[in-house]
């Protein structure tokens, strides 16, 4: 092996999941199963040669980073290999001499800080506890960074068997590679990977972290943050962030897992200078778990996984690429406190009333880079002195940092300005105060006057910033310049955030005015406070008048149906908090629900509601069960899905949730998928008393609940039209109006909706006809003294004994109920099969 083969190969041992380019003069190689890659992703012509006569392709020192762009973008990580010598330095070494080469770097989907989108990229690592705690859940330890921004966060989170919060955490950082121990991870987990990064992004990959690379003890942990100068640029010590979270222990080891990882890759320059923050799935916040966001289709639509269709694609009005990082992050976190969201409804209203204010923002904010990213990278360069001693990389190097302080610099000069416009303007700035802290921007000691020490500064030294190639001596110059910039590093983070927030701000109120329905101001109450369900009581209210769904068209592109939803309340204000909806298939229940939903989180955000009136009391918890689908990949059924969603529904719902559930009871038979739904619904109006939507279409539900003070029975109307005198009632046109009327749907209509749907005309009338003869055959049988015999006196006392003790109120023995119920309709079950 020739010692140019062993540089090579003493690396790419290490590295075998890493396509490794080789400097070779002023051309990059790639060798045997690297150089397969690049024929087929680059297409580039194959020869054998190269270190030690192997497959080879390669590319000049020109392309190498559009190359390495490319390969990145198709899900691989690349690394090179880069020359630290000429060819004659080291002949002066001697005649033997090899050049010195060294890996510097590797690249990854998750930890490229170039060339990307707006969305942030996260590198999210994942630790399990080893075992359930008393009460059967478990708890994940996590870390997650967004190289390009320096942005590292830490946190803990406790789940149930459902893995629920796991679920919500991979929706809300929606992570481009995730890292975890082999044999780390219990089933239910590794499920809830492949479920929820499939929902969250089409680009996300599982890798397993690489053997010998174990996420590490805490002490262990702690212990090289501190040898190797770690987080040394965040504004919080690393200790007192970890400290700070519940079940620090796990998350510092999947911190020491991320740590691991990005080392490996030699991209300790982002461990040392990147600023660390804890995180908390659900801080404060209205809760929406992961199979919620799924369901409400809030980042990704249910239909091809793209944004179109979804609440952040409605709310995305944004002009720069750090507020729509921001946006996203709100939507993950709903308000739960009234005083903060009024103060962002104000804020709002206050750009609706100014279209002066609104046409400047818009420009200055078009104007602007990605401040964020460059803050992040400009930190990232200050101390990564490494390269900078390589031949022709270090002046790319030093190229490439001038234009990033420039254009920080520059930048930063606009966002001030638009923020010490909105500061005279008054109440606008009394009420966006209560929004968003913001330093001293004006006077002696503002960052103004800093700032403007800088803009002249790059203006005499580097005026060509964009494109400058730096000296030696002004390379000493920008280092004291960046070093001293870097000083408020803190300040210019809070300015930038002030800049996100008005952007996300003026895109809420760009969204209401460019709205083509009625848009109005919530009216936001507090929570209820839980008290005696048998007495009197103020019950949370939810209150919508000429609600209608905010991205979805109605017939012919038109408006949506408005329609009136009221759940709860107090006085002559009162309603019951639960609605039975019933209605055929395509009627609209599912969009009626998910509008609701939708309205409550716009409420939340601080975002004008798509209704006329909305008066809400806080929701502390969005659950929802709506059309799940078999997940064969994963190995849940629909019956399973339903029972899973369910059971989190039963055992965490309080008086102040919203509860979605739509056809419960489905996957199973009719006789037990209706005693579920019967059992649950029950238990959610006499137990809970939350403000729920239950859509159904088990009709006998209306009548074991039309009576009930707590349900109030509504419908989506529909009318049959004739085609002709003669049409059949199959034959009959369903016309759905989308309204929501009074009372219960007398039926599902199923033959109608079966033709609509492109069943073939012979299979559905043959279908109608069975329908008939089986209803005939069983009131036929039951008029007989024979088959009364059948449902015999004992079904009878059952039934008797189940109605007393759902309509009494006065028992505590709900699990009599609910057997006699089973006992029922399995009874039942075995009389039909008689009569048949």
């Amino acid at each position: 092996m020739t010692p140019s083969q062993k540089q090579y190969w003493d690396v790419k041992c290490q590295y075998m999941d890493v396509v490794l380019f080789f400097k070779v003069g002023k051309f990059y190689e790639l060798y045997e199963l690297d150089a397969e890659i690049g024929h087929k992703e680059l297409d580039w012509k194959m020869t054998l040669s190269g270190v030690g006569k192997c497959r080879q392709v390669g590319i000049s020192e020109s392309g190498i980073d559009d190359a390495v762009q490319k390969l990145i973008a198709r899900g691989y990580k690349v690394g090179r290999i880069e020359q630290l010598e000429t060819s004659g330095q080291a002949k002066s070494r001697g005649a033997s001499s090899v050049i010195q080469r060294k890996l510097v770097n590797v690249l990854t989907p998750s930890t490229i800080d170039s060339n990307i989108g707006p969305d942030a990229v996260h590198l999210l690592a994942i630790k399990e506890n080893d075992h359930l705690l008393e009460n059967g859940s478990r708890v994940f330890g996590f870390a997650f960074v967004d190289c390009a921004a320096l942005k590292f966060s830490v946190g803990a989170i406790s789940d149930d068997t459902s893995c629920a919060a796991l679920g919500a955490l991979l929706m809300q950082v929606s992570p481009k590679e995730i890292i975890y121990e082999t044999r780390g991870m219990s089933q239910e987990a590794q499920k809830a990977l492949k479920k929820y990064t499939f929902a969250g992004s089409t680009l996300s990959q599982l890798s397993p972290a690489q053997p010998g690379h174990n996420f590490g003890e805490v002490l262990e942990v702690r212990n090289l943050i501190q040898s190797q100068g770690y987080f040394r640029g965040s504004c919080i010590a690393c200790d007192h962030v970890v400290d700070g979270v519940v079940r620090g222990d796990l998350a510092l080891c999947a911190l020491g897992g991320l740590i691991n990882h990005l080392s490996r890759f030699k991209l300790d320059d982002v461990l040392r200078n990147g600023d660390i923050i804890p995180y908390e799935v659900y801080r404060g916040c209205l809760r929406m778990d992961g199979q919620t966001l799924v369901n409400l289709e809030i980042f990704s639509n249910n239909a091809d996984g793209g944004p179109s269709g979804t609440l952040y694609k409605y709310l995305d009005n944004c002009m720069t690429s750090s507020g729509k990082r921001l946006l996203r992050n709100w939507i993950c976190h709903p308000l739960n406190d009234v005083e903060k969201i009024n103060s962002r409804l104000a804020v709002v209203e206050e750009l609706m009333s100014h279209s002066d204010i609104m046409l400047l923002l818009a420009q200055s904010l078009r104007k602007l880079p990605d401040l964020e990213r460059l803050l992040g990278r400009a930190k990232s360069s200050m101390h990564s002195s490494a390269l900078l001693s390589l031949p022709m990389i270090g002046s790319k190097i030093l190229k490439q940092r001038v234009k990033v302080f420039g254009q920080l610099v520059k930048g930063l000069r606009i966002g001030m300005e638009l923020l010490m416009l909105l500061q005279k303007e008054g109440i606008m700035a009394s009420s966006l105060s209560k929004v968003v802290y913001l330093p001293i921007l004006s006077g002696s000691d503002g960052l103004d006057k800093f700032l403007s020490q800088f803009e002249a500064a790059v203006d005499s030294d580097f005026p060509d910033y964009q494109n400058h190639d730096v000296t030696d001596s002004e390379s000493e110059t920008l280092v004291i310049l960046m070093d001293l910039f870097m000083e408020k590093a803190t300040q210019w983070s809070q300015v930038i955030h002030a800049i996100n927030c008005v952007d996300v701000l003026r895109s809420f109120a760009v969204t209401a005015i460019s709205s083509c329905g009625a848009m109005c101001k919530p009216m936001i109450l507090p929570h209820s406070k839980s008290t005696n369900l048998c007495e009197e009581t103020t019950d949370p209210i939810l209150k919508m008048k000429g609600l209608w769904h905010p991205y979805t068209l109605g017939e012919n592109g038109g408006l949506p149906v408005p329609n009136d939803i009221h759940l709860g309340g107090y006085g002559n204000d009162y309603a019951p908090c639960t609605l039975l909806l019933t209605g055929p298939n395509m009627g609209g229940k599912s969009t009626l629900l998910r509008a609701t939903c939708l309205a409550v989180i716009l409420a939340q955000l601080g975002c004008y509601v798509p209704c006329e009136i909305c008066v809400l009391s806080l929701v502390d918890t969005i659950f929802t069960r709506l059309g799940a689908t078999d997940r064969i990949m994963t190995g849940e059924s629909t019956f399973l899905i339903e029972c899973t969603e369910t059971a989190s529904v039963l055992q965490n719902a309080t008086q102040n949730s919203l509860v979605l559930l739509d056809e419960l009871g489905r996957g199973t038979s009719t006789f037990d998928g209706y005693a579920i739904a019967y059992a649950v619904l029950r238990h959610l109006i006499e137990k809970v008393n939350c403000r729920l939507l239950f859509a159904t279409h088990y009709h006998l539900l209306t009548k074991e609940f039309g009576t009930h003070p707590r349900v109030t029975m509504q419908h989506m109307a529909t009318y049959l039209k004739p085609k002709s005198e003669m049409s059949s009632r199959v034959e009959q046109e369903l016309v759905f109006l989308y309204r929501l009327a009074s009372g219960s749907c007398s039926e599902s209509y199923g033959m109608q909706v079966a033709l609509m749907a492109g069943i073939p005309r012979p299979v559905v009338e043959a279908a109608s006809k069975a329908g008939h003869v089986m209803k005939n055959k069983v009131r036929e049988s039951f008029k007989s003294s024979e088959q009364r015999v059948m449902f015999s006196t004992l079904h009878e006392e059952w039934l008797k004994a189940l109605l007393t003790i759902a309509k009494s109120g006065e028992s505590n023995f709900d699990n009599d109920a609910f057997d006699a119920l089973f006992c029922m309709w399995y009874e039942l079950k075995t009389s039909y099969r008689s009569v048949n």
